[in-house]
């Protein structure tokens, strides 16, 4: 199997994107984004970590990272935080709707 269609299947591999969490450095390591970054942005309301006890490390989610890196992308094409946090949070709930849409037609074919 190509390489690339390999790397491509992470993505397809539900079961591991279910247990995908991860924490603040890995995530800042993985992204190249300040973990200093990444916390602004959970208090700002952008992102949501997975704590489970008061001062535990942050972890997040596939969702979480995802937004992690849509933020910063928009970041870098010029968009304000506030804009970016406004587009991705529109965008998530856009895939949300249309997968959930797919979900309710292929439950409804069976």
């Amino acid at each position: 199997m190509d390489k690339d269609v390999q790397k491509l299947n992470a993505l397809l591999d539900f079961e591991l994107l279910n247990k995908l969490i991860v924490g603040i450095g890995e995530v800042s390591k993985i992204t190249g984004i300040p973990t200093r970054k990444i916390r602004y942005w959970e208090e700002k309301g952008a992102i949501q970590s997975e704590q489970d006890e008061e001062g535990s490390t942050r972890r997040y989610n596939y969702l979480n990272v995802k937004k992690i890196l849509l933020i910063q992308e928009m970041v870098d094409e010029g968009f304000t935080l506030d804009a970016a946090i406004i587009k991705v949070e529109k965008r998530m709930r856009t895939l949300n709707e249309a997968f959930q849409k797919l979900a309710n037609s292929i439950s409804d074919d069976n």
